[in-house]
């Protein structure tokens, strides 16, 4: 039998060539996202995991893992001989692993910091079966859990707890001290300099505050000292939790609880009142949905805030001796621009009325809201009137698109998106992903686990994906690992296949940079999506040059920490890419001069000539993928040649 020998170097060298070439084409494909799995169908709900715990807490911590969070109750999953109440989940593999959170993080905020180790704070008192408070609040049967009413947790209520996100199973969430006073349902944003400011909350909680426990303040982590008064919370009782609060790019925080509305100026410590929320309370447990649109260079970077549906309920209302389950939702939309005018206005309306609708923004540029219910409101007691422990019904199944460049009037839309058939009310989250489809957890107005309820602890996670999911993705080179604020603009080449065959397509292409936020009682702290400037050069062959200048020289309008770096060319996102926004420190951030981008340009015999469709299409893809690899190949022996 024939033997093929080779020389001792001959091997060496073809050993250094393929893990030279290796190497490259592992650090190609982080600069050139690939094709994501194709969905069954877009514009639907797929099944994707079991969530271990309920999702009352949820966010993305790396490319491919997402971080979920539940109170202390009986989850039949254990860790370490207690419930496991947080979890890890893959989003390449489906699969989930338990994590150690040991206080009770119910009904606690989170937020990332600037060094990308996500917080989450506060949270309610060690408890027992059903929720009821435990005979020892510093561990002990059945649950074992810790008081987190002071926690960081980075998890915790009194308690600090903290992750550090990874992809190697091999990180848990730690203790790292505990905040002045107790809190439960505070709300975190990221600063401009890494750090976060913890807003509110209360004692011991319930389905609204009460002058007994209420904690009108906000303090900061790192530590800045006591707890700062606020007199929005203080006047805005009973409904002042979960206050929704952004970071403004004039460097202010727009806050708003109850019917009120500040901007707020930390370093003065002073508010300043804005006009009253018209139509419905927003904040919990009215739960409309709420975000920050797009930040671009066609607004100038200025801030919008939409909130839209909640409940109009009156002050004096908000008790538990009425029917509240049957009380219909707002589908009242307004937005308000704080930098510039202290005046809210209102949009579109939603179809029907809707009370815990996530709003959730897309690469795109689109809002999708989804999860929610036609009546009542967040919450869960033990009533005759409830359905179940519900405060809420007639949950909302399908979900809506919002698109701002649509007519007025015509902006929120059904058409062609198809409903879930799991109800997603109180203590529900969703989060974006890399891909662009969006990730759906929990659903659990439930004192304790309970699967048997109306409304039941629901495990079961979806994913939606949007119209743009199946379409073939922009596979752009040379994308970055960090951004810095202001500073030398980057270059990112796009292929005729990645221009959908035509090269007058890299006309309106956009780099998009999105922070996904801490998802938890129809808030996604810290979600924000901001464009970056960009010019482009089309070259000969069809194919273009993005030239994309780095953040604007202004922390507060993008926080620093990690975020998703999106390339969008007709509508269409690449998959998107974690980087590094800022110095991956907890600092005051550098900001440098903006270097001016080149005139953009299309050779004028170019133009609209370069354009390609059908089957050629995908073989001229297909060849583009392999003249890039050989290219790298080529490149190899040569260096091994010498």
């Amino acid at each position: 039998m024939p033997v093929l020998t080779t020389s001792p170097k001959q091997t060496v060298s073809e050993l250094v060539l393929c893990l030279l070439y290796a190497a490259v084409y592992v650090l190609a494909a982080r600069n050139a996202p690939a094709q994501p799995k194709q969905a069954i169908t877009v514009n639907a709900f797929e099944l994707v995991g079991n969530s271990i715990g309920s999702g009352q807490q949820v966010f993305l911590g790396t490319e491919d893992k997402v971080y979920i969070v539940d109170k202390t109750e009986n989850n039949p999953t254990q860790i370490n001989g207690h419930p496991a109440w947080a979890a890890e989940w893959s989003a390449s593999s489906k699969q989930t692993r338990p994590m150690n959170a040991i206080t009770n993080t119910f009904c606690a905020g989170g937020n990332v910091l600037g060094n990308g180790t996500w917080l989450n704070v506060g949270g309610n008192q060690a408890v027992t079966y059903g929720g009821n408070p435990a005979a020892s609040q510093l561990g002990g049967p059945p649950y074992n859990d810790l008081d987190g009413g002071q926690s960081y947790a980075i998890v915790l209520s009194l308690v600090y707890q903290m992750l550090n996100p990874c992809d190697n199973d091999d990180c848990d969430w730690f203790l790292v001290g505990s905040m002045t006073t107790r809190r439960w349902y505070p709300t975190l944003e990221t600063l401009q300099d890494g750090s976060i400011i913890i807003v509110g909350g209360c004692g011991y909680g319930g389905y609204v505050s009460d002058a007994g426990q209420t904690n009108p303040t906000y303090e900061f982590f790192p530590s800045r000292g006591q707890p700062i008064l606020s007199p929005i919370l203080q006047n805005t009782l009973p409904v002042n939790l979960y206050p929704l609060i952004w970071l403004l790019p004039s460097g202010k925080l727009f806050v708003q609880s109850g019917w009120k509305t500040v901007l707020l100026d930390i370093d003065q410590n002073e508010e300043t009142p804005l006009q009253d929320m018209p139509d419905a309370v927003r904040v919990y447990p009215a739960s409309a949905g709420n975000t920050m649109l797009p930040l671009t260079p066609d607004n100038n970077y200025t801030a919008s805030i939409m909130f839209c549906g909640g409940s109009n309920i009156s002050t004096e209302q908000w008790t538990q001796d009425w029917d509240i389950p049957h009380w219909p939702a707002s589908s009242s939309c307004v937005q308000i621009t704080p930098d510039q005018s202290p005046n809210y206005v209102e949009l579109d309306a939603l179809p029907e009325g809707r009370t815990m609708g996530n709003l959730i923004l897309l690469p795109d540029g689109r809002v999708l809201c989804l999860n929610g219910a036609k009546t009542g409101t967040a919450g869960y007691g033990n009533t005759t009137f409830t359905i179940g422990q519900s405060y809420a019904d007639q949950p909302q199944l399908t979900p809506l698109m919002y698109d701002p460049k649509a007519p007025v009037t015509t902006r929120w839309s059904f058409s062609g998106l198809s409903s879930s058939t799991i109800p997603r009310m109180y203590h529900s989250a969703a989060t974006l992903l890399p891909d662009g489809s969006v990730l759906v957890a929990g659903s659990n107005p439930n004192s304790d686990v309970n699967t048997t309820a109306p409304y039941p602890t629901e495990y079961r996670m979806e994913r939606f994906y949007p119209s743009y999911y199946n379409q073939r993705r922009p596979e752009p080179q040379g994308l970055p690992n960090q951004l810095s604020y202001g500073g030398s603009y980057f270059n990112v080449s796009l292929t005729l296949a990645d221009l959908f065959g035509n090269v007058d397509n890299i006309q309106t292409a956009n780099v998009i940079v999105m922070r996904t936020g801490f998802s938890t009682h129809t808030m996604n702290m810290g979600m924000r999506s901001v464009q970056l400037q960009s010019s482009f050069t089309g070259n000969d062959d069809g194919s273009a040059v993005l030239h994309i200048n780095q953040l604007p020289p202004n922390p507060a309008i993008l926080p620093p920490g990690p975020a998703l770096l999106f390339v969008v060319v007709n509508g269409v996102p690449s998959v998107g890419i974690q980087v590094m926004c800022g110095s991956g420190k907890i600092e005051k951030q550098s900001v440098m001069p903006v270097q001016n981008l080149p005139t953009s340009n299309i050779p004028s015999q170019q133009a609209g000539q370069k354009q390609i469709s059908g089957s050629s299409f995908l073989v001229h893809s297909t060849r583009e993928r392999l003249v890039f690899m050989m290219k790298y190949v080529v490149a190899a022996s040569a260096i091994l040649l010498f």
